[in-house]
């Protein structure tokens, strides 16, 4: 008789399993056969963490001590907890670093003492790059973040390349661009549909800027395939698609979509906000990764969403 449960690849550990990407990652790493361990910040209300893939949650800030608590075994860790706001970075400087470069230093040592064998992803953030002199931005382009929480990714990656290369932790990061999808309840996409739904919706900057959009399944997917080829080399791929849409054509798809009315920019620039983003995602590629969600087709699903959350 055949053995309906999916092959075991070990275990694996998700930091930040509760949040957008980590959540994904979770339920994508489960799919691969994964045993995967949750551990974060979070408490599910309404939600089953098994239905993520998560056999097993843990509530909590990632620490030595909680890692030393929950962390189990994990063949692999994906390091999804950390800060995801620039605006966050900016209001709470310290308490982003936190969130992100000490907890990070906590897993890298976690792995060092305990875990040695075991490989790492860190989801990093194209922010990482800051104002970028040539496009698309290959992954050895210059690192010159302009927001405290671009400063923190980066310290995040040095730290990453430190064990790697003083420790043996064989770690990949992964520089994510702009990570969409439905259930995404925070940054450009969430703040279009609620101002397109009380219209007219007014919008800083002037809408020409461009952001390489990645859905979150894509992005989930590339996170596992870079674990797989995590080493001592530490090695770094760019989270996109190669393609640069500007701002305006995205607000004015959900606009349609929603049917809200005229949309305006002011030409404001926030601070800590580039211009423009585009990947060089040949080193993603490489992997044998292949982004399989088309920008349009998700910004309709998001917009469906939305309408739903709205009802």
């Amino acid at each position: 008789m055949n053995d309906p449960r999916p092959f075991s690849r070990g275990r694996a550990l998700v930091t930040g399993a509760y949040g957008f990407v980590g959540r994904h990652v979770a339920r994508r790493l489960a799919a691969d056969g994964y045993h995967v361990t949750g551990l974060g910040h979070g408490n599910w209300v309404g939600e089953d963490p098994v239905s993520w893939g998560i056999a097993s949650w843990h509530s909590a800030d990632v620490d030595g001590e909680t890692l030393a608590e929950h962390g189990g075994t994990p063949d692999l860790i994906a390091h999804c907890a950390g800060s995801g706001s620039v605006a966050y970075s900016l209001e709470r400087p310290r308490e982003d670093f936190r969130r992100t470069v000490d907890a990070t230093l906590a897993v890298l040592d976690f792995v060092r003492m305990h875990r040695p064998d075991a490989r790492v992803v860190l989801p990093s953030s194209a922010a990482v790059y800051g104002l970028a002199e040539t496009l698309p931005i290959a992954v050895d382009a210059p690192l010159r973040p302009l927001s405290p929480y671009g400063v923190h990714k980066k310290m995040a990656e040095d730290l990453a390349r430190s064990y790697a290369t003083h420790f043996g932790v064989r770690v990949a990061i992964v520089r994510l661009f702009s990570v969409y999808g439905p259930g995404l309840r925070k940054q450009l996409l969430w703040d279009a549909c609620r101002k397109i739904a009380a219209g007219p919706a007014g919008f800083g900057g002037d809408g020409e800027e461009t952001r390489d959009w990645l859905h979150v399944e894509d992005a989930a997917t590339l996170l596992a395939a870079a674990a797989q080829a995590a080493s001592t080399e530490c090695p770094v791929v760019n989270g996109g698609i190669g393609e640069a849409v500007t701002v305006r054509a995205v607000v004015d798809r959900l606009a349609d979509r929603l049917g809200g009315g005229p949309v305006s920019f002011t030409g404001t620039i926030r601070p800590g906000d580039p211009r423009h983003f585009l990947a060089d995602v040949d080193g993603s590629l490489a992997l044998g990764w292949r982004p399989m969600r088309a920008l349009d087709d998700g910004l309709d699903a998001y917009a469906a969403w939305y309408r739903e959350q709205a009802a």
